[in-house]
């Protein structure tokens, strides 16, 4: 966690806190490290209540708005292509929650781009579908608050109340149907989810050959989701787990590589890309400058000049499909 509190530090510490105590509140979850969905059933079948009052029968036989017309061409697409449009339809579409009302029917079928899309928009939308009236709350105390920064997170943390409109408590986000619907894609053989559990704390598989096989896997997939899924479970988190040796994995640094790996495979890793919002918006973890990518706020603010070699070796590593020891 050094990294991170490498960044916290440059980004403003204050607001690092302030964004934990926030977070904590908002999602009332005393078991769960952060945000959460409810279980594919219980999206698919969530009451309209969620949004406003049901509208009158005449309403109800409206066309699909125009991002649900764009996101059912996406789900119809061949197979080689519904991956990236979903990625991009996760980055770049206003309306997340009409997004997800076309995803739950597939992701309750079982479809896993459709499950793991879901879960990216439940993530991203924990924390203001917890309290829509609470998260606007907060924002306009952290404007408020006249210290550097405030107003990079207010930003990120507005454009996450926008794209998130329309979801509500009683969506029951949680990290528990997270995690449901993360496994149900990774046993139907999605990369990136079966990634993101190892990174999570619950893989499919808890064993050092298994471990390393996966790690390995994601390494030569060139898989952008998968990469910088895996990430946090190759940070700090690996340090001492003799199933990563040779491979990078058990510094802070490493963690930084693998996020940077994706970004270059094909992630968007924009200003204002999920990454650099939630970064932001859940961990007051923000970049000054509004124009920054991922990678250039890294190099800028988390690695000490010395130590931008060392990364850069690893990033390359990754991406040629090569070891770099990271454990001395």
């Amino acid at each position: 966690m050094t990294g991170m509190v490498r960044i916290a530090a440059v980004a403003v510490l204050a607001l690092a806190g302030a964004a934990v105590w926030l977070r904590v509140q908002a999602l009332g979850d005393t078991g769960a490290a952060r945000l959460a969905p409810a279980p594919v059933a219980a999206v698919a079948e969530a009451p309209a209540a969620t949004a406003s009052p049901a509208p009158p029968a005449t309403a109800a036989a409206a066309p699909d708005a125009p991002g649900e017309v764009a996101a059912r061409r996406r789900l119809a697409m061949p197979a080689a292509g519904r991956s990236e449009a979903l990625r991009q339809a996760f980055e770049r579409d206003p309306d997340l929650h009409a997004l997800s009302r076309v995803l739950a029917p597939a992701a309750q079928a079982g479809d896993p781009e459709a499950l793991w899309t879901l879960s990216r928009i439940h993530d991203y939308c924990a924390g203001f579908a917890a309290s829509p009236a609470g998260y606007a709350r907060d924002s306009a105390l952290l404007d408020g608050l006249g210290v550097p920064g405030a107003t990079a997170m207010s930003r990120s943390r507005g454009r996450v109340a926008q794209r998130c409109q329309g979801f509500a408590a009683t969506d029951a986000i949680t990290v528990s149907s997270i995690l449901r619907q993360r496994q149900a894609a990774a046993e139907a053989g999605h990369l990136a989810a079966e990634a993101s559990l190892l990174a999570m704390g619950a893989p499919l598989e808890d064993s050092p050959a298994y471990r390393r096989d996966l790690a390995r896997r994601v390494r030569d997939s060139g898989d952008p989701d998968a990469i910088s899924a895996l990430s946090s479970g190759m940070g700090v988190a690996a340090s001492g787990d003799r199933a990563y040796d040779g491979l990078v994995a058990g510094t802070q640094f490493a963690e930084l590589a693998w996020r940077i790996a994706g970004c270059r495979a094909g992630l968007d890793c924009g200003p204002d890309s999920a990454l650099m919002t939630t970064y932001c918006a859940d961990g007051g973890i923000c970049s000054q400058d509004p124009a920054q990518d991922f990678e250039s706020f890294v190099y800028d603010a988390a690695v000490p000049r010395q130590g931008a070699e060392v990364v850069g070796r690893m990033v390359d590593a990754l991406l040629q499909g090569g070891s770099e020891r990271t454990e001395r």
